[in-house]
């Protein structure tokens, strides 16, 4: 019959009384720690997270309107109206974001983009000719303008295919429309001053309606706050290149 050898082994970290002896005489290297496994911590449920501001303002336009029937809405008001709140600020923001440059049309397109525009959106039309000086400084400032104001419609025209035979010596001409009416004209580069800039073109369109918006300081904005706002970027504009002169004539 064979002889079998059988080696017990106790549980990990366990000790006997004549080990514990051993290691208090220094007979015996001190005992090793007991494997303890670290603490289990679940991760976060974001679902279960309270709801705040922020996470409304993460929400792009379409998660907002998903949000409409969402039972963890049901229950706080408060988030339902910045809900609302938010997506009604997305939606005019897309709004004023429609316009921006001197988009160019044709004659059969006038009517249209100009007569029919909404009540709301005042409409700066630009009569134009290729080739001719004036236009080009006309066009880069209402470029300018554009770009500021884009809730302002900007729109460019050749003069002979809005007015047939529309005189040459008549162009650059601006017309200003709102709710399908002319609300202004200005004939000639002349008519923006001896020097035409952005600044004293904004001046001229807002002599009697608050023709330029940026579309972020509500409807009802005045022609004065218009005015008062071209009138202070116009300053802003005077001192910086008045401070890049000095600079310029200090450093030769």
């Amino acid at each position: 019959m064979a002889d079998y050898h059988f080696v017990y082994k106790d549980v990990e970290g366990a000790s006997t009384q004549w080990d514990d002896i051993q290691r208090k005489l220094g007979n015996l290297p001190a005992k090793p720690p007991a494997f303890k496994p670290a603490p289990f911590t679940p991760a976060n449920d974001q679902a279960s997270l309270p709801k705040d501001k922020s996470w409304i303002d993460e929400k792009t336009e379409q998660d907002l309107e998903d949000l409409e029937d969402n039972p963890d809405l049901d229950d706080d008001r408060f988030l339902e109206e910045y809900r609302k709140k938010r997506l009604a600020e997305l939606r005019e923001t897309a709004k004023v974001a429609r316009f921006g440059s001197v988009v160019p049309i044709s004659g059969s397109d006038f009517v249209r983009e100009v007569s029919q525009a909404p009540a709301d959106v005042w409409v700066v039309v630009i009569l134009y000719k290729e080739g001719i000086a004036e236009c080009g400084v006309l066009m880069q400032c209402l470029e300018d303008l554009a770009a500021k104001y884009p809730a302002t419609k900007f729109v460019k025209i050749i003069s002979t295919d809005c007015i047939p035979n529309y005189p040459d010596r008549n162009v650059p001409t601006v017309l200003v429309y709102n709710s399908g009416a002319v609300k202004a004209n200005h004939v000639g580069l002349r008519s923006f001053g001896r020097r035409c800039t952005p600044e004293g073109v904004a001046l001229v369109l807002c002599q009697s309606d608050p023709v330029l918006t940026d579309g972020q300081s509500g409807n009802g904005r005045s022609r004065k706050a218009v005015i008062d706002g071209v009138r202070k970027r116009f300053i802003e504009k005077v001192v910086t290149e008045h401070e890049n002169d000095d600079d310029g004539s200090s450093s030769d």
